[in-house]
């Protein structure tokens, strides 16, 4: 078997049109001795953990939310991040954070620990209630109780989800807001957690830039005093056409960037917060301490300067401690940082970047490449352990594995 899935491609592609087709697969890989990987959105899902020289199980087909309730919501895994908020709105409910990947499915985004900006909600896998999957015997599984944390970012590991439950809150309209400010202000004064939802654009390169940055936050809509403009999908996608941050002209300028929304913008978090962006593999997310934010940042652009070298700015948003047992939040109030560089000239700044974030004890994010294997693991998530021993229990065969996930988590 090849030891590089990206290259080879999946050996089959199974597209299931419901619960029992994934049984079905599942079982039919068992009695063939083949591997499964999950993937979803047309087998376009970010990242190594969604490749594979074996079977792809592609679950974008299992579409449809089944209740929505008082504060929760049953949605089939398949269903986009997208399609569910528009569900939702429909009927005066939101999730809690909305990641920026709305053509991601929600088994994905909760299995892959994706989050959004709400410093006080954290990531959309710690709105997971339960989790309905088809574990590696073919079985279908309810997943609630001690095992959740084990399945609520789960990496695909454990089963192949079909459906799941999640926490929701009230619709509410934001209205969304940025402006300069200084890394000491952000900083200081802890402006990434008083709002509703932030983010912060850091240049840490050494220039004459460096100590900048642009906040943007959104909060509830006041009382409507005038005409405002109205965001959406639409608006969204074009802001990934224009996006500083994925256009080449932006990353050739790097600072400062541009304004994202127009002044007064205001809608439903799904419409004015996410900012889509196309998978890349040379980004790289890493969630440190969030209080050993400042002191990366400095050793960041010290590190940098040192080495003659310059860094594109830095993303950074917040998020509160998760309990899922390898969610890169477990167990501690976290600091997302968002880094981007360009092919193999940039590579030295990459590696550079990473030991900078994993000498502060930071965490890599699941969507993006790293070298991180058991051993790592270990060491830096508490439930390590106990994340095994269900791992055991629901695929003690190792069918939803692939060289790289085996690289990973072991054997």
């Amino acid at each position: 078997m090849s030891t590089d899935p990206a290259a080879t491609g999946p050996r089959r592609t199974d597209r299931p049109l419901d619960e029992a087709g994934v049984v079905t697969a599942v079982r039919r890989a068992a009695e063939r001795g083949a591997t499964v990987r999950p993937t979803g959105a047309g087998g376009r899902a970010p990242g190594p953990l969604v490749r594979t020289d074996d079977v792809l199980l592609d679950v974008s087909a299992l579409t449809g939310v089944v209740e929505i309730g008082e504060d929760t919501v049953r949605v089939r895994a398949g269903e986009t991040v997208a399609d569910l908020c528009v569900a939702l709105a429909a009927a005066g409910r939101a999730l809690a954070t909305v990641p920026d990947a709305p053509r991601a499915t929600i088994g994905g985004a909760t299995g892959l620990g994706m989050y959004g900006g709400a410093p006080a909600e954290g990531s959309l896998s710690g709105q997971v209630r339960a989790v309905r999957l088809v574990d590696g015997r073919g079985t279908v599984r309810d997943v609630t109780g001690p095992d959740l944390d084990a399945a609520r970012c789960g990496l695909g590991a454990l089963g192949i989800a079909t459906a799941l439950e999640l926490r929701t809150v009230p619709l509410t309209r934001l209205q969304v807001h940025e402006r300069a400010v200084g890394i000491d202000e952000v900083l200081g004064e802890d402006l990434l957690g008083e709002h509703a939802w932030t983010e912060c654009d850091i240049a840490v390169s050494p220039s004459a830039h460096a100590g900048s940055a642009v906040l943007r936050w959104a909060e509830p809509e006041p009382e409507a005093t005038g005409p405002v403009e109205r965001a959406g999908w639409g608006q969204a996608v074009s802001r990934l056409a224009s996006s500083w941050w994925s256009s080449g002209v932006g990353l050739r300028s790097g600072w400062p960037p541009p304004q994202r929304w127009a002044p007064g913008t205001a809608g439903p978090p799904h419409e004015v917060l996410p900012d889509p962006q196309p998978w890349d593999p040379d980004l790289s997310e890493w969630a440190v301490p969030r209080a050993a934010l400042g002191t990366v940042l400095r050793e960041l652009g010290a590190a940098v300067a040192a080495r003659g070298r310059e860094l594109r700015p830095v993303r950074v948003r917040t998020g509160r401690a998760e309990t899922g047992l390898l969610h890169p939040a477990s167990g501690r109030d976290t600091a997302y940082l968002r880094l981007r560089t360009r092919g193999p000239a940039e590579e030295p700044v990459r590696r550079l970047a990473g030991a900078v974030c994993e000498d502060a004890d930071g965490r890599p994010c699941w969507t993006t490449r790293h070298a991180w294997g058991p051993d790592e693991l270990a060491v830096a998530y508490p439930g390590w352990e106990a994340f095994r021993a269900v791992r055991d229990r629901f695929d003690p065969d190792r069918r939803f594995t692939d060289p790289h996930l085996a690289a990973v988590l072991g054997r």
